[in-house]
């Protein structure tokens, strides 16, 4: 990285972020582009997938279910091993990316689930039995287990958990179908996607997805892009060599933000010096992008002393109030009752921008709320 950086303040950043992520809720903007936008939308629970995309557009609400049906995204494992919604064109290179880590051949893995061995015979057989074919996962299971004859398997391929599943999905040989009610069903990308072109080369990949990362939820390190990605399983001299090749080709660049030293798009960066701190409200359903991008540890969105209120148990992530940028609070709707428990120690939120926010919230869930406002 070099010398004299852009100078920033995180006040300026977040409110850039706010803008980026289409938290603005611009007029001209489909469900695919908000999902592209985002770097991947988590999508492990489908309503907060589709709530995370009506409260950039509400005046259309979102129609993740249309899209995918489209197949202009696609439903997969992708980032942490989490089930997510991609841009049918640009879910290769995340893919490449997490097939990069090779995380199934570690040690530690394969006396948990699978090894090597069988691992590479459940890829030929899903390779085999997928083309062409959309199977639920029972039909999955047998199919392959008929092919690789080996009955051990059968527990762990048919886990809903997904854990040997999901190394295929990173190899580009399995996403979602389209669901059958409470059924989930499984194909090949290639068989699914008109688009599919194989899994790029991860430099390549590289090129597309910390940039994309970094147009949402930058200024950001290597280390915050990694640990969004994979837990920070990729090896650091890997993951230092893509950043260095962008900045090298005039993609990236450095910025100090109050004394942090951070890649941002070189593109955005007259933006960024343009910003100005927003005290916008917005109500972000569970596992929104907001929150995951730069995770829930990043004491400049969420305060350390709050975190447990917001990453909880089971890796399930709050529904959160953002006022100011950062996180201000969560609420909890409960048929019609809304519960919104804001933190004493934030800056007070205008409550008549957090009735207009909650309207908003209505209209995404298609009900009416009845609303108590509480300090915690």
């Amino acid at each position: 990285m070099g010398a004299s950086p852009l100078g920033l303040t995180w006040g300026q950043v977040l409110s850039w972020r706010m803008d980026r992520q289409f938290l603005d809720r611009r007029e001209d903007v489909d469900t695919a582009g908000v999902v592209r936008r985002l770097a991947g939308v988590q999508a492990q629970v489908a309503s907060s997938a589709e709530q995370a995309v009506a409260v950039r557009r509400p005046s259309a609400t979102g129609d993740v279910a249309g899209a995918l049906a489209d197949r202009v995204i696609v439903k997969t494992w992708a980032q942490r091993g989490t089930l997510h919604v991609l841009a049918a064109d640009d879910a290769a290179a995340y893919l490449s990316l997490l097939a990069a880590a090779r995380t199934w051949e570690k040690g530690a893995w394969q006396r948990e689930f699978a090894t090597a061995d069988q691992m590479a015979a459940i890829a030929e057989a899903a390779a085999e039995v997928l083309d062409g074919a959309v199977l639920t996962r029972e039909e999955l299971v047998s199919e392959i287990l008929a092919r690789v004859g080996d009955p051990t398997l059968a527990e762990k391929l048919g886990s809903g958990w997904g854990a040997v599943l999901k190394p295929l999905a990173w190899q580009g040989l399995l996403c979602n179908g389209i669901s059958h009610g409470n059924r989930v069903t499984f194909t090949s990308p290639a068989t699914w996607l008109p688009t599919w072109k194989g899994l790029p080369e991860p430099e390549d990949a590289a090129a597309v997805v910390i940039p994309a990362y970094l147009g949402a939820h930058g200024p950001a390190s290597p280390a915050c892009f990694d640990q969004w990605l994979h837990r920070g399983a990729t090896k650091k001299a890997t993951l230092r060599s893509w950043f260095a090749a962008l900045a090298e080709n005039g993609v990236l660049a450095e910025a100090d933000v109050d004394g942090e030293r951070l890649y941002a798009r070189v593109a955005d960066l007259d933006a960024l010096s343009a910003a100005e701190p927003t005290q916008r409200v917005r109500l972000l359903p569970a596992f929104d992008q907001y929150v995951l991008g730069p995770g829930t540890k990043d004491h400049h969105v969420i305060a350390p002393a709050r975190r447990s209120l917001i990453s909880k148990a089971a890796g399930w992530i709050s529904p959160v109030v953002v006022a100011g940028s950062r996180v201000a609070g969560t609420w909890q709707a409960d048929g019609d009752a809304l519960a919104v428990e804001l933190f004493g120690e934030s800056e007070p939120v205008d409550r008549s921008a957090l009735d207009a926010e909650i309207a908003v919230l209505e209209h995404v869930l298609g009900r009416q709320l009845t609303a108590s406002v509480g300090t915690i």
